[in-house]
């Protein structure tokens, strides 16, 4: 039948410590008893409230146990997983419930109100469930805390598919989101092949249960990124799933103390972020505050889907010297495209990548990439991939196409195959800049302006322009206290790049230029731009 994550937790949570943590948020700290009997009854309770095999349970809240609980309650109810982005309009949050024919919503009592305001549109939300801090819950929702002590946390022992499925909702770059459809088995093959390179993995669940019985308990991970998106939650299954703990922040936003703080308090031996967004901060609070926290626990230090810049990973391996940086070149519709590893004894230039094994590279015939060649190329990743996207059968044959009888998913990201056979990433085609019919890729002039120390963090757009097309056009964050000086920040840029690639006008954005998950917010930096570039004209 394939693996089944539902499974997998049946298979482990009996010979676990009973005490062992597996969640850890701020002053709560939830042992593996606890969530195996929290998820049991809480999948019986959803079963019981009519939800089937197949049906969609999406999850609408911050960081918290409860998030990971839900997605565990839905592996072993044989429920789909829909995650979606909390920083969306109620408008929004209809479209990911209607779009994923959501079942069933589970929710925080700080988005009742977007709930509210939607929920007379989804006829096919049959259950709505509430985590509530007061313990008051809608009158139209049922009490999480309720259906968690609804029955006697016994397991469910239900037969379960490897084809069950994983949904992850992600934006992409254009249009609205869309739903990635992953097979339980599937994902967790790309797992077990890394780690079968490293030594003997279980095949079978009866391995499983013999080696966690003769292990124990996994390690600690802190999340830093929302688990709402792909790196945070993913990288948090797989914790879970190994029986391990995981540590998630209190804090709305993404602070650097409090993390910092929850190092020094819990000892992880694992820290997933999110690129130079979550590293630079984190860089940032150690440098100024020499000896505050005690971060020799962190042997290994997680980031995917976002620039994490040489000089940054430079700078926090001062800090942890025993770390290993793990910069993973992945997305949603293709996971192990890539990988750089850094530590203190070797580094990796930015945006530098090992090619993975399921890796290829092909230019815009559908011809392989010679190494070395300098031929711009699409990254492509072959089997095991997701079936698709959800309800788009358009997109899904955009992105998964077949070539030479091998069925590959190409996101869309070019890269240049160097001699050695490493990629060095040029970013997504749907965000290249046309200027004078040159193309510019944002991300390499983004990290060039990024190592001027005026920087803190920047963005690259194109703007119409009568005379070039498209102008190259930069959004910047300034390092606290530094002035804009644009005059010495394209000298910089072009010391780096051809000079067609300095940005023509350079403006400062006054908010953070990420969304919470540490990815690009390149349409608010194209608003910056286009008003900056309007008041040019007009003054």
């Amino acid at each position: 039948m394939g693996w089944n994550f539902g499974d997998i937790l049946e298979t482990i949570e009996p010979v676990l410590p009973p005490d062992a943590p597996a969640f850890i948020h701020g002053e709560r700290t939830i042992p593996w008893r606890e969530a195996s009997r929290i998820s049991n009854n809480l999948a019986r309770a959803l079963i019981a409230r009519g939800a089937a095999a197949g049906d969609k349970i999406a999850v609408y809240m911050r960081n918290r146990p409860e998030y990971m609980l839900a997605v565990a309650a839905g592996f072993k109810a044989r429920l789909t997983h829909v995650n979606v982005n909390y920083r969306y309009t109620p408008d929004e949050v209809w479209y990911i419930f209607d779009n994923s024919d959501a079942q069933t919503v589970v929710y925080a009592s700080e988005f009742r109100d977007a709930v509210e305001q939607i929920r007379d549109r989804l006829p096919k939300v049959k259950t709505w469930v509430e985590v509530s801090e007061s313990g008051q819950t809608a009158a139209f929702a049922e009490s999480f805390d309720n259906l968690a002590n609804e029955g006697d946390g016994s397991p469910l022992n239900i037969e379960r598919s490897g084809d069950d499925l994983f949904f992850i909702y992600t934006g992409g770059t254009t249009g609205m989101p869309k739903g990635v459809m992953w097979p339980h088995h599937d994902l967790r093959e790309i797992t077990l092949s890394a780690a079968r390179k490293m030594g003997t993995v279980p095949e079978t669940l009866e391995e499983l249960r013999e080696h966690t019985r003769k292990i124990g308990p996994g390690g600690k991970v802190l999340i830093a990124p929302p688990l709402m998106h792909g790196t945070g939650l993913l990288t948090a299954m797989g914790s879970h799933l190994a029986g391990g703990c995981v540590i998630t922040l209190t804090g709305e936003t993404f602070d650097p103390v409090e993390t910092l703080d929850a190092i020094d308090r819990h000892k992880p031996q694992s820290l997933t972020i999110v690129g130079d967004s979550f590293a630079r901060p984190l860089l940032n609070a150690l440098n100024a505050n020499p000896g505050k926290w005690d971060v020799s626990s962190v042997a290994m230090v997680v980031s995917s889907g976002v620039m994490w810049s040489l000089e940054v990973k430079r700078g926090l391996l001062e800090h942890m010297p025993q770390a290993m940086l793990s910069d993973a070149f992945s997305s949603s519709e293709a996971l192990g495209m890539g990988n750089s590893i850094m530590t203190k004894m070797g580094e990796v230039k930015t945006a530098k990548f090992m090619i993975g094994e399921r890796c290829r590279v092909f230019d815009e015939n559908d011809q392989p990439v010679e190494p070395g060649s300098g031929v711009r190329g699409l990254v492509a990743l072959g089997p095991p991939n997701p079936i698709g996207y959800y309800k788009d059968e358009e997109k899904t044959a955009r992105t998964f196409r077949t070539i030479d009888g091998v069925r590959y998913s190409i996101p869309g990201d070019w890269c240049i195959v160097e001699a050695d056979g490493t990629l060095t990433l040029l970013g997504r085609g749907n965000a290249c800049i046309n200027t004078a019919g040159e193309k510019v890729f944002p991300e390499e002039v983004e990290e060039a302006l990024k190592t001027h120390p005026s920087i803190e963090d920047a963005l690259v757009v194109g703007v119409p322009d009568e005379k070039w097309g498209q102008a190259v056009t930069a959004v910047v964050q300034l390092a606290p206290g530094q002035p804009l000086d644009e005059a010495a920040l394209k000298a910089h840029v072009r010391k780096t790049l051809a000079g067609y690639k300095t940005p023509k006008r350079i403006f400062v954005a006054d908010r953070s230029l990420r969304a919470s998950n540490g990815k690009a917010d390149y349409g608010a930096a194209k608003a910056v731009a286009e008003a900056g570039a309007g008041e040019a004209v007009s003054a």
